[in-house]
């Protein structure tokens, strides 16, 4: 066998083993998506999204609180969580060139970006619920924002590392100040992607459940006190699927069906808003 047919016949060994590998884990993916769409949609309908979540062993109920718990936590952790990562990432991508601050930060970000989020729901716990003696929606929020920064941070890293050196070498032959350089040229360039990290971020906390049951817990009623214990979807659903009521598990089949759709909308956005910043270069 000469050297040019035993380089193809292994060339096509590997691709055909990689196709293999690719299907093997699409059916498994396939398999979970059409079980997760056939239950879920039984289970949609106006009371989903009107009404409470029901007590142990009654019929009908909702999960409008869960909804509206999840929607606020979420919001109240990229609120607080979105600025310190771009400002952060500003940091590393512009001014953090010398000195030790800026590896030391990069460190710690990649060990918050790899931690599991149970990990952060323990920290908040020890840090602020074990303090005050009691769950809270903010307690929920602060936990999120831990979860969504690292994302933001390496995003907005990355994403103004990819801006031309030309553009910030324009902005000084005219005479601009490095602040007023980084508002007006770079971030600005760089805003597509960075808006693409705060969405890949949202959508990592969306279906987060560890973190939130050391933290928010979750409350039966409608409750819009952050500083009282909230209802959110990823608890729901978890303490919902291992009821043995059959309506419970029906609402957390729609509850996980929700998720799915808010995260599969938010990769969309994220992956229009990414083409379109590389259709700018």
């Amino acid at each position: 066998m000469s050297l040019y047919t035993r380089r193809l016949v292994i060339n096509r060994l590997n691709l055909t083993v990689s196709l293999l590998t690719m299907l093997f884990g699409l059916f498994w993916l396939g398999w979970i998506l059409v079980t997760l769409f056939g239950a879920g949609f039984r289970a949609l309908g106006p009371q989903l999204f009107a009404l409470m979540t029901p007590p142990p062993g009654n019929e009908g109920g909702g999960l409008a609180n869960a909804i509206a718990g999840s929607l606020m936590m979420a919001a109240g952790g990229t609120l607080i969580g979105t600025p310190i990562g771009i400002m952060s990432g500003i940091y590393l991508a512009e001014f953090g060139g010398r000195g030790w601050l800026a590896p030391a930060t990069r460190f710690i970000n990649d060990i918050l970006l790899s931690a599991p989020s149970i990990v952060i729901g323990l920290f908040v716990y020890e840090a602020y619920v074990a303090r005050v003696a009691h769950f809270s929606a903010w307690a929920g929020v602060m936990a999120l924002a831990l979860l969504v920064i690292p994302v933001v941070v390496r995003t907005t890293e990355n994403m103004l590392r990819l801006v031309p050196d030309s553009l910030r070498e324009a902005a000084a032959a005219l005479g601009a100040p490095q602040w007023k350089m980084v508002t007006l040229v770079t971030v600005r360039a760089a805003k597509a992607g960075i808006i693409t990290g705060v969405l890949l971020a949202v959508a990592r906390i969306s279906g987060e459940t560890a973190p939130l049951l050391f933290t928010a817990l979750n409350n039966q009623f409608w409750s819009l006190d952050l500083n009282a214990p909230m209802a959110n979807l990823p608890v729901v659903i978890f303490q919902f699927a291992m009821s043995p009521y059959e309506n419970w598990q029906q609402l957390a089949w729609a509850g996980a069906l929700i998720i799915t759709l808010g995260v599969l909308v938010l990769n969309i956005l994220a992956r229009v808003f990414f083409r379109n910043r590389t259709a700018t270069y």
